[in-house]
């Protein structure tokens, strides 16, 4: 591996550190892991994403170099079948006593050697021999999840799939657990209670633990939607042992269920989705898991569904013994944007004014940062009901105000206005304004989708990509600063009437649209794509940063020395935190091309968000980064790559 030449050389800035060993004392206790090990998601079931470890620094960075390089098992299988197409490698791996965990595209899940990267066993159901294509996202698949029994020394590793089944490995050998449902497997297809369309769902994110309980959600399709009759997301927890299935949390409440009243005209008896997509967070000592919840069918019309519609787009907090509800919060009343949350939230204990508060921080694809405490669901700080603009589709029921927070502010673009068109150039500028007002009009956040051709769509900021995704935030246990990546996403959305037989009434076709401005440029200024660090104990900002050059080189704007804009290839990153650097992908500055500048991974100071350089990698990350300890050695560990190019790559210091 190299760092590039100039102008792309890796340039850090040299300064004195401290090296100490820290104690996660902002971190709730039973989520804490071994320093060295990365056993969820989010590192701990708290989803912090971060890491004591220190070895890898500001100073020695650019020193990093490949230690070893393990090829996809999906890339034989791609290779041999053409109507395979896997979309990017996505998978966070996990490390645990000596091996690193880690699942493909096509569903399948290979242990390795912590320090050389070589096969401990491989597993492959070979779900691909008889599904063309899973709903939805196609081939995709975020990781698995590591239980360990606190009755023996059993370890096990969790993966919900493709085919509607649960998993449970043997950690040490790969093997399936005969006594774990039938033949180590659980149908997910069954247990709702609820008729389902199982060729409508999948499973591709990892599974929450919370002690000897495995709780999922599941994929329910949202596009090609003809029917307001849908799958529900019911949550549902298992026994790791045994498989047997605890309970059942009802997403869309049933019967005399609280919450039913806000699905009028009993539309809870056919309404959708409302699932969790994502991932979790758990906190045992509460005994709580929390459930960041998604859009009801459909995503852009409501009018068969009138109702704030709980628990669409909420936080759920769930006993993790009974199922039952504890406390809710909805983030969005009867959404009509496809702003379902795409990531879990961040657990940590913080103090603000004198107050010590067990937090839940949750980020949205709209760009606000939900703060509340655990433990009883009350906002931190005011969250205010706003009015909110209202629309004139037949049949569509709107509320009239929508949740602000007031702390922390939003750490993205949130509507549209004339001020926020670029203007690089007059030239450039007059020509964006003729492209807006020939196709669309500004407007607020929550500006509601318009009747094709009854009115100029809206343009939506941020779109259903978000804001913040599914590769979610991170938070610094020790200063109670939460790090965030984000796009600054365009589209505008109409609808339209579907006729009979259809019974959904009006639905976007196409999907949201994105609108290009001048020249290919974007419509508004940067930057387009950031990473912002809030400070939770007073609920400011505490610093943003562009993430990534952007089109600063595009030839209208080559000649103008502009500073980065923010933006590039590839997947917005997941943070990684560590006692002083925030690492993420992509990011990379002073490159000829996009191209090459996706192909890096960046470093940060996180207390100033001072860009500190990027390594070169071999292909484009897709997955979060990770970094664990082995042998006395730092490893950061990153899965890139998509199709006949996955590859999972781990750097080390020489």
């Amino acid at each position: 591996m190299h760092t590039g030449q100039q102008p792309r050389k890796l340039i850090l800035i040299a300064r004195l550190l401290v090296f100490v060993t820290v104690v996660t004392t902002g971190l709730p206790s039973e989520a804490q892991v071994p320093d060295g090990e990365w056993h969820a998601f989010g590192r701990d079931e708290a989803n912090t994403k971060y890491s004591p470890l220190d070895h890898i620094t500001a100073d020695n960075f650019s020193d990093l170099e490949i230690a070893w390089r393990w090829t996809s098992l999906s890339r034989a299988v791609v290779e041999e079948n053409e109507r395979i197409r896997p979309s990017a490698f996505k998978s966070s791996p996990l490390m645990a006593d000596g091996l690193v965990y880690v699942s493909t595209a096509l569903g399948q899940a290979a242990a390795l050697d912590a320090g050389t990267g070589e096969p401990v066993w491989t597993y492959d159901p070979r779900i691909y021999d008889d599904m063309e294509r899973p709903p939805n996202m196609g081939w995709h698949h975020r990781g698995l999840s590591y239980w360990k029994d606190d009755q023996s020394d059993d370890a096990r590793i969790f993966m919900s799939n493709h085919d509607l089944k649960l998993v449970a490995l043997n950690a040490r050998t790969g093997a399936r657990y005969p006594g774990f449902g039938e033949n180590g497997y659980v149908d997910l297809t069954q247990g709702y209670g609820r008729e389902i369309d199982a060729s409508r769902m999948t499973y591709s994110s990892p599974v929450a633990v919370a002690g000897d309980t495995i709780i999922t959600g599941s994929i329910v399709q949202d596009t090609n939607i003809r029917l307001r009759e849908a799958s529900p997301g019911d949550v549902r927890a298992y026994d790791a042992r045994t498989g047997e299935m605890k309970w059942i949390f009802h997403t869309i409440p049933q019967g005399d269920e609280f919450g039913v009243d806000s699905w009028q005209n009993e539309s809870w008896r056919y309404s959708g989705h409302t699932n969790v997509w994502s991932y979790m967070a758990v906190d045992e000592e509460l005994g709580l898991v929390f459930l960041p919840t998604g859009t009801p069918s459909n995503d852009w019309y409501g009018g068969m569904r009138p109702g704030n519609n709980l628990f669409a787009e909420s936080i759920v907090a769930v006993d993790i013994e009974t199922g039952q509800r504890v406390w809710h919060f909805q983030a969005i009343h009867h959404g009509l944007w496809d702003w379902d949350f795409p990531t879990g939230p961040n657990l940590l204990d913080i103090t603000v004014d004198g107050r010590e508060i067990k937090a839940i921080a949750q980020v949205s694809k709209q760009a606000f940062t939900y703060v509340l405490d655990r433990a009883t669901g009350e906002p931190v700080w005011p969250i205010e009901e706003r009015p909110v603009p209202q629309g004139n589709v037949p049949g569509e029921w709107y509320s009239p105000t929508q949740p602000f927070p007031t702390k922390p502010p939003p750490f993205d673009r949130q509507g549209i206005s004339i001020d926020d068109v670029i203007d690089f150039t007059p030239e450039l500028r007059t020509e964006a304004l003729e492209i807006i007002n020939s196709r669309a009009r500004f407007g607020p956040i929550f500006s509601p989708p318009v009747l094709r051709g009854d009115e100029k769509p809206y343009i939506q900021v941020p779109g259903a990509g978000g804001g913040a995704n599914w590769q979610g935030s991170a938070v610094d246990v020790e200063t109670g600063q939460l790090f965030v990546s984000s796009s600054s996403t365009v589209i505008v959305v109409e609808v339209i009437e579907y006729p009979a037989p259809a019974t959904i009434g009006y639905f976007t076709d196409p999907w949201g649209v994105g609108l290009s401005g001048p020249q290919g440029l974007p419509l508004f200024k940067p930057p387009y794509k950031r990473v912002t660090s809030l400070d939770l104990t007073t609920g400011n900002l505490a610093w943003m940063e562009p993430h990534g050059d952007g089109p600063r080189n595009h030839p209208a704007l080559a000649a103008l020395n502009l500073p980065p804009l923010g933006g590039g290839g590839g997947i917005s990153s997941g943070p990684l935190v560590t006692p002083t650097l925030l690492i993420m992908n992509h990011g990379g500055r002073d490159y000829d091309d996009i191209a090459a500048s996706s192909r890096t991974i960046s470093a940060y100071d996180k207390s100033t968000g001072n860009h500190l350089g990027a390594l070169d990698l071999p292909g484009v990350p897709g997955g979060n980064p990770v970094t664990y300890l082995h042998n006395g050695k730092q490893y950061l560990v990153v899965a890139l790559g998509s199709g006949d190019s996955a590859e999972l790559l781990a750097l080390t210091l020489p």
